[in-house]
């Protein structure tokens, strides 16, 4: 789609994606210089015009999140002062989402925050994919576009060509049972959930198994993300030790944090299935990781955004 009112930049948190979206769009990221000053703050300078443009500014806040957040908010407010005519603000993974409500006192409700600044800082609509929490679309007071990877990892399962009745749909924690239900709904197969109890903030505790049997099944578990790598993993080893054959872990981002590596390496996981829209360094690429891009998925609701068409015909 070449259209010359539309214009994607891209931020340095995941340029290779950004790259991605403006090829399948017909087009070839806009012009932008981002460096730093010798102080470390973020120098941005927009390097063609964008007056009256509809401008899409693709930029993660994954790890470093407080400096891709940071840049996110100064090229924001670059565009706003350029005079461009709408600025979306493509956040493939939404950082900050964890905190979305206060359910201990004297802590922030960080979602919410975050999302006032993106605004402020110019931001006149939000496109992102699988939030956290899904509530945190509520927080701006712009529109959002909340997207789901399941179009992109439902046609990869799907090529595993696993009879439904071998097929098991595992939630890894009672927090992912909707998001397995959506899955099995498009997969077929059988579906369990994981009793996961939380220790810390870091640390997850894995037991029971509620639902049907794995005994010589396929165990696909499905999670937003992979952090720690502690949930997923857990809920690896409980399919495991209820007689799965084989298991399969799918998740929209990669974070890959800490222990993250060294714990996925140990796991009886045939293959770990994330999206691009982080970053994964070689380091982090471990030999049973398949990275799947979501660039499609994007620039097909950037389309539709830009033509005001329904970007929810995309999960119909």
């Amino acid at each position: 789609m070449k259209n010359n009112n539309i214009k994607v930049f891209s931020g340095r948190a995941n340029l290779a994606l950004a790259e991605k979206i403006a090829f399948h769009l017909n087009d070839t990221l806009g012009k932008i210089t981002l460096t730093d000053f010798p102080d470390g703050e973020n120098y941005v300078r927009i390097d063609e015009d964008v007056r009256g443009r509809d401008i899409f500014l693709v930029q993660p806040t994954c790890p470093p999140v407080n400096e891709n957040l940071m840049e996110l908010l100064v090229m924001l407010d670059c565009f706003k002062r350029a005079s461009a005519a709408r600025i979306t603000a493509v956040i493939p993974y939404y950082g900050y989402a964890r905190q979305d409500r206060k359910d201990v006192g004297r802590v922030p409700i960080t979602a919410k925050m975050v999302a006032d600044i993106i605004t402020v800082a110019g931001a006149n609509r939000v496109l992102a994919l699988d939030l956290h929490a899904a509530q945190v679309q509520g927080f701006f007071n712009v529109p959002v576009d909340h997207l789901h990877a399941s179009p992109v990892i439902c046609d990869y399962v799907r090529s595993f060509n696993i009879p439904p009745d071998e097929l098991v749909i595992l939630s890894p924690d009672e927090g992912s049972i909707k998001k397995a239900l959506m899955y099995q709904k498009k997969l077929g197969g059988g579906i369990a959930i994981v009793d996961k109890r939380r220790s810390s903030a870091t640390e997850t505790n894995q037991a029971n198994l509620i639902g049907c049997s794995m005994d010589g099944k396929v165990a696909v578990i499905f999670d937003d993300m992979i952090s720690t790598a502690g949930t997923v993993v857990g809920a690896a080893h409980v399919a495991k030790l209820n007689g799965a054959r084989e298991v399969y872990v799918c998740a929209t981002h990669g974070l890959f944090c800490g222990p993250a590596v060294e714990r996925l390496n140990g796991a009886p996981i045939k293959e770990i299935i994330v999206t691009d829209t982080i970053p994964l360094p070689p380091d982090k690429q471990l030999p049973n990781v398949k990275i799947l891009s979501a660039a499609p998925l994007l620039a097909d609701a950037i389309r539709r955004i830009h033509l005001n068409e329904s970007v929810s015909k995309l999960f119909e």
